[in-house]
């Protein structure tokens, strides 16, 4: 049975091309939908850093 109880994020890999998109992309379209794709998964930049920090110690 799932634990409904623990938060789900996406895939690292995922995670990672989210931020390729919005750092590293030349293209302003990718960048938005970069960002956007991360704080619709974490509610905020600021939260997906922390997870993403947390997780690369």
């Amino acid at each position: 049975m799932l634990d409904s109880s623990k938060i789900q994020y996406p895939p690292l890999q995922l995670l990672q091309t989210w931020v390729w998109m919005m750092i590293e992309s030349d293209n302003p379209e990718l960048q938005d939908k970069g960002r956007d794709n991360l704080i619709s998964a974490f509610g905020s930049l600021a939260k997906a850093n922390e997870y993403l920090v947390e997780t690369n110690k």
